[in-house]
């Protein structure tokens, strides 16, 4: 399984129709930001298609294109790819011409996947996200333990606690710390 290194911008025209795509990394399925703030980035544009999949939750919309001919065939892009954590978006201002159903879902499918090859990927591995309870004496060695990448909160209002990522293969390393597993998740691995 793959996720995108950086967000891409990639534009294509097809008979008049300009198709500008947006790949998103995710760190949560909640979308909606990123599609309001391409809205209001592109007022003008006729239609804002997307296709996402973070960690087993996947999605797609057509947004007034025919029925299976844009979210579909974007989302089989991703899938095909093997991305997690990715949101694809594609803007399409209408050029005049109409494309046909078939010339709808070959749009889609080559705004994803020209914008595709403009990004970097990265293997994503199975993870845990955990929260370290630790003493102050033990924080240089908590953060060798998980890498400065991986920890996504600090708290050290009483004693220091850690949200971070960690491999489900180097959950033993935690130990004699003290660590609650919250959840499940995929991270990437380390270059």
């Amino acid at each position: 399984m793959k996720s995108i290194q950086e967000n891409i911008q990639n534009e294509i025209i097809i008979k008049n129709s300009r198709f500008l795509t947006y790949l998103i990394e995710l760190s949560s399925s909640d979308i909606s930001p990123f599609l309001e703030s391409i809205r209001n980035k592109n007022l003008k544009a006729n239609h804002y298609c997307y296709a996402y999949i973070y960690e087993n939750e996947k999605g797609c919309s057509d947004d007034g294109e025919p029925s299976r001919t844009a979210g579909a065939p974007m989302l089989n892009v991703l899938e095909r790819e093997e991305l997690n954590h990715v949101l694809a978006v594609t803007v399409r201002y209408f050029g005049g011409i109409k494309l046909g159903a078939g010339g709808l879902v070959r749009a889609y499918t080559k705004s994803v996947t020209e914008a595709l090859k403009k990004a970097s990927l990265v293997e994503l591995i199975e993870a845990y996200k955990v929260k370290i309870t630790f003493d102050y004496k033990d924080e240089k060695q908590i953060n060798y333990l998980v890498g400065e990448q991986a920890i996504l909160q600090k708290d050290y209002t009483s004693t220091p606690t850690y949200i971070v990522f960690i491999e489900k293969e180097k959950i033993h390393s935690l130990y004699p710390y003290s660590y609650e597993i919250l959840e499940e998740c995929y991270m990437k691995k380390d270059s």
